[in-house]
C-alpha cells in the first residue's frame, strides 16, 4: 500500500449559499440606530437575522417581535441593497414603535418619516432587485352571471359567492342568489 502526498487537485471550499440564523453585527446596528432615535424600547429587543426560505421578498419585519429577516440572496448582489432593504425593514419597527397602540399603513406616512430619520428618504414600498419572482398557477375560474365579470384564484372558493358590484347595484349590496359566481376549473 503507497499514500502519495503529493499536491493534486484542491478541493474549492464554498461558502453555503444561503445563511440563516441570528446577525449580531446588523443587530447590534439595529440596536444602535434606534437608541440614535430616542426608542430605547425597542433598541433593547430588536433582532435581526437571515431567512433562507426567502425567495422572491427581500426583506420582512415582524411587530411586535421587532425581528428585521432578511433574504440572504441580497449579499450577492450588494452591500448597499443590504443595508437599503435593513433600513426599509427596520423603517417599519421604528413606525410600529413610535405609533404605540394607532394602527398604521404598512407604508404609509409615518413609515415614510421613520425612512427619512433613518437616512432612506423617498424609499419605494417595491423592490427591483434580481431575485426570482414567484407565480402562483391559477386553477379556478369564476365568473358572474349578469356582468360577466372573471375572477381567478388559486384555491378554490369554499363558501358561496357572489358579484359584489352586481350585489351593489341591484341589491343594496346585500348577497343575491342571482349574481352567484359560477365555477370553472383551468385545465
Amino acid at each position: 500500500m503507497q499514500f502519495s502526498f503529493e499536491e493534486t487537485e484542491r478541493c474549492e471550499v464554498r461558502k453555503p449559499r444561503f445563511r440563516s440564523g441570528r446577525d449580531s453585527g446588523w443587530t447590534a446596528r439595529a440596536r444602535l440606530l434606534c437608541a440614535q432615535l430616542s426608542l430605547p424600547g425597542l433598541a433593547e429587543k430588536v433582532v435581526v437575522k437571515w431567512n433562507g426560505r426567502m425567495r422572491s421578498t427581500a426583506g420582512r419585519a415582524t411587530w411586535p417581535d421587532a425581528v428585521v429577516e432578511l433574504n440572504p440572496a441580497l449579499l450577492e448582489i450588494s452591500t448597499s441593497e443590504t443595508e437599503r432593504t435593513f433600513l426599509h425593514e427596520l423603517a417599519h419597527l421604528v413606525a410600529y414603535e413610535r405609533a404605540g397602540n394607532r394602527r398604521i399603513k404598512p407604508h404609509g406616512p409615518e413609515w415614510r418619516r421613520a425612512c427619512c430619520h433613518l437616512g432612506i428618504p423617498g424609499e419605494r414600498a417595491g423592490h427591483n432587485l434580481p431575485l426570482p419572482s414567484r407565480t402562483m398557477r391559477r386553477r379556478w375560474r369564476y365568473f358572474c352571471p349578469e356582468c360577466w365579470a372573471v375572477i381567478e384564484r388559486v384555491r378554490r372558493m369554499e363558501n358561496c359567492s357572489a358579484c359584489y358590484a352586481c350585489c351593489l347595484k341591484y341589491n343594496r349590496g346585500e348577497y343575491d342568489e342571482r349574481f352567484r359566481f359560477v365555477e370553472k376549473r383551468i385545465s
